[in-house]
């Protein structure tokens, strides 16, 4: 799919899912400060983090684009991958977490930019498969990334201190969920009745947790309040992962560290912040329990996935874990 002759032509653009998982569990580690007490510098840490792998992305990316956009051009037109071109905008979406303790004018003109891109691209994305025939082994969990993404567009609205951004935060919140019940059904019809994933794509189950763990947080944080609908996500939520991490458990057995095990590092935050929340609303040992639970698994595994990628880099390897 892409040129080897150019520099960092195999970077896929789904790396970015590093930067939303770390900005995730920010997001998380604040949340657990606001009901658990835990130190505030481990969010700010993770968040600055965030901001500096981001920013590495970029330029890295920005490399691979400028010497070989037929590599760039070849990766949006491959009909899993340019779904992952919603990572670098999901980012930047989640990005303002972190940089309205900073900068509110930097935070707000990343949420603004990326808003109107992750609207742009879920419109195109959703173009495409309404015009273009698209084969069942093409329907990966990937597919939940541009237009399901839409739910990122709300959460990070109340930091940005504007006010009449509600029905810009319903529009979101709207396609998102609208979209999620046939794509969700698409991949699990896919997964039941056509071949498995590759080993080094089986991470990438764990996207399926985050219509549930992400529509949670979109959705209070739209309505203001957690009320049965919000308790439903949420209990689906505890569902679906218990699921997806039961049948995951093994992997580091069967297959190698690859980039693309990233795309596991957010919904696992997501949903972290979301047992957060729940557990703010109806605090009591089992609630707490759960939310500390999923904190420590996204923890553990954004650290272990951080070596694993940072070990490559330093050793000159990260072309291996492509």
């Amino acid at each position: 799919m892409q040129n080897d002759s150019t520099p960092l032509s195999y970077l896929p653009v789904g790396i970015f899912g590093g930067v939303m998982g770390l900005t995730g569990l920010s997001v998380a580690w604040r949340l657990a400060h606001q009901h658990f007490g835990a130190p505030l510098w481990i969010s700010q840490a993770i968040g600055v983090a965030a901001v500096a792998a981001f920013v590495a992305l970029v330029v890295a990316y920005g490399v691979k684009a400028w010497t070989g956009r037929d590599a760039v051009r070849a990766e949006f037109n491959h009909p899993i991958a340019a779904n992952l071109f919603g990572t670098p905008m999901i980012s930047l979406l989640l990005l303002p977490f972190v940089l309205a303790d900073y900068s509110l004018a930097l935070a707000r003109l990343s949420w603004v930019l990326r808003a109107l891109g992750m609207t742009a691209l879920a419109w195109l994305i959703v173009l495409r498969w309404m015009t273009v025939r698209q084969a069942p082994t093409h329907v990966a969990p990937a597919w939940i990334v541009p237009v399901v993404g839409m739910l990122d567009v709300p959460l990070a609205v109340p930091q940005l201190q504007w006010q009449g951004l509600h029905e810009v935060m319903v529009f979101g919140l709207a396609v998102g969920l609208f979209f999620a019940v046939p794509l969700f059904t698409l991949i699990f019809q896919r997964l039941a009745q056509e071949e498995a994933l590759a080993p080094a794509l089986q991470p990438s189950l764990l996207i399926l947790v985050a219509p549930f763990a992400v529509g949670f947080s979109a959705y209070v944080t739209t309505t203001g309040g957690i009320d049965l609908f919000a308790q439903a996500l949420y209990m689906l939520m505890l569902f679906v992962l218990a699921v997806l991490l039961g049948r995951l458990r093994h992997l580091p057995h069967c297959s190698p560290f690859r980039v693309s095990w990233w795309a596991a590092s957010f919904p696992l935050a997501a949903s972290a912040g979301a047992a957060i929340r729940y557990a703010g609303h109806a605090a009591n040992p089992v609630t707490d329990g759960i939310a500390l639970v999923i904190l420590a698994i996204a923890s553990l595994t954004i650290v272990v996935f951080l070596a694993q990628t940072l070990g490559a880099v330093f050793k000159g390897q990260l072309k291996a874990l492509a």
